[in-house]
């Protein structure tokens, strides 16, 4: 019978009514004592290393997370995170960056409702995940909610209420749950001795100091230079497929420029959520296709640029180096340019 690991964060699925509105409450092993369809079919063990609403989850919990899948890799296989839906997206990628290439399936699950609520999703994707990381086809780190199961890095929260509460960002949904099967999409499954073909490598360091700024209509540069002190890559998410400002004599770009110049990295990407960014097609955004220490998030999610930015300069202070380490493809992360 196969081993699973069920790591347990708290999150939305744990959570239990309070004074002042729900909080985590429900242990690891409360959980899955509450989906009965889960006997017989493997050997659950449930670990807790935190029990926290995932609005306060901070990357030196990413990091809490990965060692505890790392310690205990060879003892199982497969490891389920029951997890808070409002980071979720963050920690996945973040994952897929601290645990690649791992053969054996690491899922991320979570709910919209509490188990304890009377029409809550909980069971299902809870279920639904265990039934995946026991599929012999699944590896590396995946979301797997409402039925759909999304590569780690590709998987954003669409929707506040709703069951099917995560979308895949430009790249197919991996597989669909119906029942207690795996159906992969276009009914192409992997093949199993890939798995064989993969070895786990671990990482240990991120830099927390990256932040996110969303251009909007008379946005100031000067507040790049009230960041420096605090932050060592700044994310900048352009208007439509790369699209900056050079009114005020090229403002924006003199700031951007100065942030880079001193060592500092600042990705590029775009707020529309879809199709990705492309500074080769207005003058707006051309200036930036070159410069030293400019990177270019493609098609990837805001989360997981944040996680990649923050485990490649957790890497190297090199710039070469932290070029190398974000152009990867890792998970399917962001589609190559041809």
């Amino acid at each position: 019978m196969k081993k699973i690991l069920i790591v347990a964060t708290g999150g939305t699925i744990a959570s239990m009514p309070q004074e002042d509105g729900l909080a985590p409450e429900l242990s690891g092993q409360d959980l899955i004592q509450r989906v009965p369809e889960l006997k017989g079919l493997c050997d659950i063990t449930t670990v807790q290393p935190m029990n926290i609403d995932s609005t306060n989850m901070h990357p030196r919990d990413w990091l809490t997370i990965a060692s505890v899948i790392a310690e205990r890799y060879d003892e199982f296989d497969g490891f389920v995170i029951l997890h808070g839906t409002d980071t979720m997206a963050y920690s996945a990628a973040a994952l897929s960056y601290l645990l690649q290439d791992s053969p054996k399936p690491i899922v991320l699950t979570g709910s919209q409702q509490p188990m304890a609520a009377p029409f809550t999703d909980a069971q299902l994707n809870v279920y639904q995940s265990i039934i995946f990381a026991l599929n012999p086809c699944s590896f590396d780190v995946n979301v797997v909610f409402g039925s759909q199961v999304i590569a780690g890095t590709r998987a954003h929260k669409q929707r506040t209420m709703s069951f099917n509460a995560f979308s895949s960002m430009n790249y197919p949904v991996l597989a669909y749950i119906r029942g207690d099967k795996v159906v992969w999409f276009g009914l192409m499954e992997p093949d199993p001795a890939a798995r064989t073909r993969r070895a786990l490598k671990r990482y240990t360091k991120l830099d927390e100091r990256v932040i996110v700024l969303k251009l909007t209509p008379e946005l100031k540069p000067s507040i790049l230079g009230l960041l420096k002190d605090d932050y060592d890559a700044v994310i900048l998410e352009t208007f439509g497929v790369g699209g900056i400002p050079d009114y005020n004599h090229h403002a924006f770009r003199r700031a951007i420029f100065e942030w880079t110049d001193s060592g500092k990295t600042v990705v590029l990407t775009t707020q529309v959520p879809e199709e990705g960014l492309n500074l080769g097609v207005y003058e707006v955004g051309h200036a930036f296709a070159h410069h030293p220490g400019i990177l270019q998030g493609e098609d990837m999610t805001t989360e997981a640029i944040v996680a990649k930015t923050m485990w490649a300069l957790g890497q190297s202070r090199e710039r070469e180096a932290i070029e190398g380490l974000f152009s990867q493809v890792i998970n399917h992360d962001h589609t190559p340019t041809s």
